[in-house]
């Protein structure tokens, strides 16, 4: 069995690369700069499903997506003040990881940005620089 991404992150993110545990998506919405880790372990949904070793790489890439995501805002001239990190998957299965900047004037702080609508396509001037800078981060 191998690693595919579930069609349902192809509807609202962008894939930019392959770490060595997961494949990096940008989540394409301008209010936030966002990156989806999915962890290239075929048939994973829990943690759980994940080795020891797997969990380990996992956190470190979760820590590299943060200081990535900060980079981003910083591109936008819009520094991230907080990380949020959740593992949700209640639409999609799949085991992924959201790494999102947030910002004390965003549009949806301070409340979660799961599963809320408004999201606003990054236009194409923001957005392919975020993907060339996460390909070479």
């Amino acid at each position: 069995m191998s690693f595919t991404a579930d069609p349902a992150f192809e509807a609202a993110s962008v894939f930019t690369a392959d770490w060595p545990l997961c494949q990096v998506r940008f989540q394409d919405d301008a209010r936030f700069p966002w990156l989806i880790l999915l962890p290239r372990v075929p048939g994973a949904v829990e943690l759980e499903d994940l080795s020891p070793e797997q969990r380990a790489l996992l956190s470190e890439e979760i820590v590299r997506a943060g200081a990535l995501v900060r980079e981003l805002g910083a591109l936008r001239e819009a520094p991230v003040d907080k990380l949020n990190v959740a593992a949700l998957g209640n639409v999609t299965a799949q085991l992924h990881i959201h790494v999102v900047g947030r910002r004390r004037d965003d549009p949806l702080w301070p409340d979660p940005v799961w599963g809320r609508p408004g999201a606003v396509p990054c236009a194409p001037e923001t957005r392919d620089p975020a993907l060339a800078h996460i390909a070479a981060f």
